[in-house]
């Protein structure tokens, strides 16, 4: 209930954004019109559209970043002949008539024939004008759309998104009574309400233009955004905080049933036949895994908080295996690479992870575990009974204690506790909680939040973009030729830029080489300058390096005291995709 209310709020706050100014106009323009059969139906179709169009981001259709751009180009000719209809009777008089035939054919004789035109033509505007809308999607949108892609399609999901586009309907709604009001006055006062007429319709079609040629962005990115963007962000942290409430009280939970001679019974072990293909063993069940103690995490390989869990996995499978623990790694991805069955094994090479992997394209044992997070494990007893589960990282030692409990209650005797720490390296290492001041950020735009270019993102085309003169803590920016896809940021031209004003030890990017596989080469620079020992596992002492393949990359290791840097990696080839940010 809290996602949904919070949705309605930012869907709310959005309509004072500046991104939502090129819409206003069309919906000022009947705000002289009756509310229920005039204004209404244009909010309706104007949310029904943005709902649907997000809908089909959120669905994964291929088509759907297509479906918004090609709508775009409808919608203002549609508009356009809207504003002429305004601005010169005639135009209107002529595009009426196919319509009015139509509704005479459909409603023949009714008494509520000209109520039901009104209806149909205010709720085709708002359809258009919602087509428009769609790209202006705010940090709450991102939540909303980042949880539909984890958990799938659902009711919650669906209400959350029809609340955002009802929260921005309803404040739209409130302006234009208030438009309609201050109308009414001027022609009751002055007589001018056909002046008023033509001024709206002209104003249509010069923001028609203006969208259609790009001034409006230009002129957008000299207003301010940052105002709106913070009430938004605050929402999105107290969304965020409640999340992180629940998980920090699943956790308190575990660690007091760990401390337990009996740990709980949480559930069954649910069916693996959700997997797509299996690497490292053959396909394996619930039921073949009787009389075993097992660990099952979900994970994807270019996620930095499961390659963090990876030493001890890895660790326990070698400790206990001939103890009768099973572990399986279900790889459940996030990007579209991960689903990559090839870069799946890849990964499981450089990684040296030996045990079963279970390919989770499909998030089938996601959902039937009914998981939410990357990463996550459940130990499940030789019963298949799951008797604890953790999520996110940390939490080691209870884990290990649950399983060493587990195997002991089948029949297995347990050693002393092995005190020797888990080795781990590179970007599998432990991070520095203390110094870390950064969030994991995505560049695509589904998800982005941060974007500090002066220009606005244009969706899925190329587009010039340029740095800030400053960059605030926690702020990144596009320099150069881009195209901003709903997932990722592809470099449209050599030497694109991008910057990260940060504060954390290491910083790592998710990165992928071009759409034809040609690796992409790229140099990193930290507050302007080469970061000698404070590269990372995957950058050369001079900021050099190389993408081969898509996966996480490790850029920063700060080898100092950590403090606020600006990052800087200059693609030196066309094609690199860059994913998201994380920070340990």
């Amino acid at each position: 209930m809290s996602l949904i209310v919070i949705a309605f709020l930012g869907g709310v706050f959005t309509v004072l954004s500046p991104c939502i100014l090129p819409v206003v106009p069309f919906v000022f323009a009947r705000s002289d019109k009756p509310f229920i059969t005039d204004r209404l139906p244009l909010l309706v179709g104007l949310a029904g559209t943005f709902a649907l169009v997000t809908a089909l981001g959120v669905a994964g259709l291929a088509g759907a970043a297509q479906l918004s751009e090609y709508g775009r180009w409808i919608a203002l000719a549609t508009l356009a002949l809207f504003g002429a209809a305004l601005l010169f009777p005639s135009v209107a008089d002529r595009l009426t008539r196919p319509l009015s035939a139509l509704a005479d054919r459909i409603v023949a004789r009714s008494e509520t024939q000209g109520t039901t035109r009104r209806i149909a033509s205010s709720m085709l505007l708002g359809a258009a004008t919602g087509l428009l809308w769609a790209p202006c999607a705010g940090p709450i949108l991102g939540v909303i759309l980042t949880g539909a892609a984890l958990h799938g399609a659902s009711w919650h999901t669906a209400a959350a998104l029809l609340a955002y586009a009802a929260g921005a309907a309803s404040w739209l709604a409130v302006a234009s009574t208030l438009g309609k009001r201050a109308m009414d006055a001027l022609k009751r006062s002055l007589g001018i309400g056909e002046h008023v007429r033509r001024a709206t319709g002209a104003l249509v079609l010069v923001t028609v233009a203006a969208i259609a040629t790009g001034l409006d962005t230009r002129v957008l990115a000299l207003i301010p955004g940052a105002p709106t963007n913070a009430i938004e962000s605050k929402l999105v942290g107290t969304l965020k905080t409640k999340q992180a409430a629940h998980v920090q009280s699943q956790r308190a939970h575990i660690m007091r049933v760990s401390t337990q001679s009996a740990l709980p019974v949480q559930g069954r072990l649910p069916s693996l036949d959700g997997a797509t293909t299996w690497l490292n063993s053959a396909p394996l069940s619930a039921n073949e895994l009787r009389g075993k103690v097992v660990v099952v995490n979900f994970w994807t390989y270019s996620c930095i908080n499961c390659l963090r869990t990876l030493p001890y996995l890895k660790t326990w499978a070698q400790r206990y295996g001939d103890d009768g623990l099973v572990v399986i790694g279900v790889h459940t991805p996030e990007f579209g690479f991960e689903r990559d069955t090839g870069n799946v094994k890849r990964a499981l090479a450089n990684l040296n992870i030996r045990y079963p992997v279970a390919i989770d394209n499909d998030y089938g044992i996601w959902r039937a575990f009914g998981n939410q997070y990357w990463p996550a494990f459940y130990i499940v007893d030789a019963q298949g009974r799951v008797r604890f589960h953790h999520f996110g990282e940390g939490g080691y030692r209870e884990a290990e204690d649950a399983l060493r409990q587990l195997l002991a209650d089948n029949g297995k005797t347990m050693p002393v506790h092995d005190a020797q720490a888990v080795q781990a390296n590179g970007v599998q290492a432990a991070a520095d909680p203390a110094n870390i001041g950064s969030d994991e950020t995505y560049v695509g735009y589904r998800q982005a939040q941060g974007f500090a270019s002066p220009q606005r993102v244009r969706p899925d085309a190329v587009e010039d973009y340029s740095l800030p003169t400053q960059l605030p803590l926690n702020d990144w920016a596009l320099a150069g030729k881009w195209n901003v896809g709903g997932e990722a940021a592809v470099a449209a031209g050599p030497q694109a830029r991008i910057a990260y004003r940060f504060h954390a030890r290491d910083l790592h990017l998710v990165l992928g080489p071009s759409a034809d596989g040609k690796p992409v080469r790229f140099r990193v620079t930290i507050d302007g300058a080469a970061p000698g020992a404070s590269h990372g596992a995957d950058v050369a002492a001079d900021g050099s390096g190389i993408v081969t393949n898509a996966r996480l990359y490790q850029l920063v290791r700060q080898s100092g005291t950590v403090e606020d840097r600006t990052f800087q990696i200059e693609f030196l080839d066309p094609g690199a995709q860059v994913f998201s940010f994380t920070f340990g």
